[in-house]
């Protein structure tokens, strides 16, 4: 079955994705969080990921979000051996989601934040992607002040996914999220109105 009411919500790190899709569920639209189908899934796996990767990531038992995210961003390996762990899981997650709302026929967004990186084109055939967008200095400044994270952390992070801009050129709409709430809310009020 295509996903002809599906959307992508999609960003970058401090860009604004997370207040985006609180904006689009008050305006009464289904958000489907790949973050959340991450965290439910590092829960349910959490003995396999501490056999892979060690007991440095684990914390009474769980899998420590933190630890596993210093371990992974300081390593290509190891991220990379995490995404082919985690993201054929997260899609079948997201995707079972995503089928049961098409009966609806209403609009909907699969909250992917890792779409370009994960080659989202090929795996969701969703042509209708939202990107909410913020320049590079104003993700580094809204992580910094958000995470409490150094200059080289924050570095590390933006490093590991796609540049903005070019994520921009590959987007059908663009949320502009460069300045205040108020401007967010207006840019997100006038793409419900062309939906």
């Amino acid at each position: 079955m295509s996903l002809k009411h599906a959307f992508v919500l999609t960003g970058g790190i401090g860009t604004g994705k997370s207040t985006v899709a609180s904006l689009l569920a008050l305006h009464g639209h289904t958000i489907i969080d790949a973050d959340k189908s991450a965290h439910a899934l590092l829960e349910k796996h959490a003995k396999e990921l501490i056999e892979i990767f060690g007991e440095g990531i684990s914390e009474g038992g769980r899998v420590s979000r933190p630890k596993l995210g210093t371990l992974v961003f300081s390593d290509p390996a190891k991220r990379a051996a995490l995404e082919a762990f985690l993201h054929p899981k997260i899609r079948l997650d997201l995707l079972q989601q995503a089928h049961s709302l098409e009966q609806s026929q209403k609009p909907y967004f699969l909250d992917i934040p890792l779409y370009f990186e994960i080659e989202g084109q090929k795996s969701y055939a969703i042509s209708q992607i939202v990107l909410v967008y913020a320049p590079r200095e104003v993700q580094m400044q809204r992580v910094a002040k958000r995470d409490k994270l150094s200059q080289e952390q924050i570095l590390k992070r933006l490093n590991a996914q796609m540049d903005i801009e070019a994520k921009r050129a590959l987007s059908s709409y663009i949320l502009d999220n460069s300045k205040d709430l108020k401007h967010l809310q207006i840019q997100v009020e006038a793409f419900l109105k062309n939906l």
